[in-house]
């Protein structure tokens, strides 16, 4: 037999990572490139005995939201933005590769184009 307290307890611990999901989504809202997080949930039916009626709460998925944001002009010669699905390929100061959809670019001392965080 389950415990109730336990049942309970898996729903307001989704609710918690819903709104921490949203408080980062909202905080990042202004920031370049940011995409979204979203959180989705079910309910499963508890087995076994008891109210056939109870149930808990899993997060069915939590995705990133890739969805394109609003183009800006920004009147500067090397910002740059992808249009659709996409990415830029930067270089890691290690050397690995990795991926930005932020495209104000600049170019440094010596002469090559990076990210506004030094990334070539």
């Amino acid at each position: 037999m389950d415990r109730l307290i336990y049942t309970a307890m898996t729903g307001a611990k989704h609710a918690f990572l819903q709104q921490a999901g949203v408080s980062q989504n909202l905080s990042n809202a202004s920031t370049v490139g940011y995409r979204a997080m979203e959180h989705k949930f079910r309910a499963v039916p508890i087995q076994g005995e008891g109210a056939p009626t109870r149930a808990f709460v899993v997060d069915a998925s939590v995705a990133d939201v890739f969805e394109q944001g609003p183009l800006m002009a920004t009147g500067r010669p090397l910002d740059v933005a992808v249009q659709g699905a996409g990415w830029i390929t930067v270089e890691t100061p290690d050397g690995r590769e990795a991926y930005t959809r932020a495209g104000n670019l600049q170019v440094n001392t010596n002469g090559q184009l990076q990210t506004a965080t030094g990334l070539n």
